[in-house]
């Protein structure tokens, strides 16, 4: 509760109801609440020249199944060699292998039981056959599914304080945020919990139109406008975390020294040097940025160079996008390279026509990779909207049987004010030799938001290849 608030109920209660003696101590109080004079609201304390704001947050996750294996949908990303994977409850997603595997070991097994026993050494040679086959047949049986569960329970809390005050050179404030994270992760029945406590702010900033920041925080790089517009998105746009990426290592946010600098007109400038906590040859890492918002359009541009604190650049990279909206069309941009001659773009536009939106997305890489999207959306009734999309990925442009996709269709309703439920089936493939994949899945969601900042939704998830899962997750936080 706010030093004003409880100062006036107080005087309320003991019957100061005159208007201008009111109006008076109304005046006076106004002038003492330091959150109200920098326009600062939530939960807040005031003093006579600092304001402390607290914002904070838990959120919990229960997943159970039957899923920590995984398939294969898009094999080595040229970025970073990663791949984009599908649920698997640890068997072989090829069942004609798993046949091929069993028969073979049969086989050797009859094999070995008719070897002849009559000396010694023939004995000990049956003997250690019998037993390469049944390891031959443990293996083979090994391919199918175990019946070991899955399970995995996350808890996430954090607390946020930014104490404010005036100064000659706008607002200075200082900012800790304190994070806990602790996961018990059990795949085959096999785990253990990690906790983490960790202060995961810890700087102070001043000025208002332009700003001074300087300790422990995240990075002022600007990432944004590149995601693709179809529903389903891009393979390779998924594995960059939704946009275009660059391919070199250049660690950012940490410990900072940063200025922000509004110049009016929609044009933002920032700078930083980030990373200054690293060591060895990739620490420090300058960041410049260049944003421009207004008419429609959203753009920024952001440069990095990494390891300057050793004198030498060791890596660098430009990444930027454009959303601009133009009526019922929204067209997105973007592009990055770096200096390993690494560069990806990305293209996305969407047609927006009352009750239907369709969309269109491609996205290309130096890695001879090349994707594409599209999905169309409606909204049939109040309340209920239907989403169709597909997308396509080659991972080398010049081989064959290197291709994979996804399709799928989702219903998603909102049966009350405070309760929706998701529904989406589709499949994920690909046509890599010897061996494709094709796997069919279920997805089904009901999510609460009763109001209040409170969040939760149980739901469920079935592969074709045997995985499933179910999952809780209830959330709230205040400020």
């Amino acid at each position: 509760m706010k030093i004003k608030s409880l100062i006036l109920g107080t005087v309320a209660a003991a019957g100061l109801s005159t208007a201008p003696l009111a109006a008076g101590i109304e005046t006076v109080l106004t002038s003492l609440d330091v959150c109200d004079a920098q326009g600062i609201s939530g939960l807040t304390i005031s003093s006579a020249d600092n304001c402390l704001q607290i914002t904070g947050g838990v959120a919990y996750e229960f997943k159970w199944g039957d899923y920590a294996g995984s398939e294969t949908v898009v094999m080595n990303f040229a970025r970073n060699g990663n791949n984009a994977t599908i649920p698997d409850n640890d068997a072989t997603g090829n069942a004609a292998a798993v046949l091929a595997a069993q028969v073979a070991a049969q086989a050797a097994w009859v094999a070995a039981q008719a070897l002849p026993v009559t000396t010694a050494a023939e004995i000990a040679a049956r003997n250690a056959a019998i037993a390469a086959a049944d390891a031959q047949v443990a293996a083979a049986n090994a391919m199918i599914a175990d019946a070991n569960q899955d399970w995995d329970s996350k808890v996430d809390a954090w607390l946020k304080f930014v104490g404010t005050a005036d100064s000659s050179w706008g607002p200075a404030s200082a900012t800790i945020k304190f994070d806990w994270d602790r996961d018990t992760d059990v795949n085959n029945e096999v785990g253990a919990t990690t906790e983490v406590l960790r202060i995961e702010e810890a700087y102070v900033s001043i000025g208002d139109t332009t700003k001074l920041m300087a300790g422990r925080k995240g990075s002022v790089a600007n990432t944004g406008n590149d995601e693709p517009l179809n529903w389903l998105g891009l393979f390779n746009s998924s594995d960059v975390d939704k946009g275009v990426g660059y391919s070199v290592t250049l660690p950012t946010g940490g410990d900072v020294i940063q200025v922000v600098a509004d110049m009016g007109n929609g044009v933002t400038i920032k700078g930083g040097l980030e990373n200054l906590n690293g060591t060895g040859a990739t620490a420090g890492t300058a960041v410049g940025v260049l944003e421009f918002a207004g008419n429609g359009v959203d753009a920024n541009v952001t440069v990095l160079a990494g390891g300057i604190l050793d004198g030498t650049i060791e890596n660098w990279a430009i990444q930027a996008g454009m959303t601009a909206t133009l009526d019922m069309i929204t067209l997105v941009g973007a592009f990055a390279a770096d200096n390993a001659n690494y560069w990806n773009v990305l293209g996305s536009a969407s047609l927006n026509y009352d009750m239907f939106t369709l969309a269109i997305s491609g996205e290309a890489t130096s890695g001879n990779e090349i994707g594409f999207g599209a999905s169309a959306s409606a909204e049939v009734s109040t309340g209920v909207t239907i989403n169709a999309g597909f997308r396509w990925f080659d991972t080398d442009t010049t081989a064959i049987s290197t291709e994979s996709y996804q399709a799928a269709i989702q219903l998603v309703a909102a049966v009350t004010e405070t309760v929706t439920i998701t529904g989406e089936v589709g499949i994920n493939g690909n046509n890599y030799a010897p061996t494709a994949l094709s796997t069919a899945y279920g997805v089904g969601t009901l999510a609460w938001a009763p109001g209040g900042g409170f969040t939760s939704s149980i739901g469920g998830r079935f592969d074709a290849n045997g995985a499933y899962s179910l999952t809780f997750k209830a959330a709230k936080d205040f400020e």
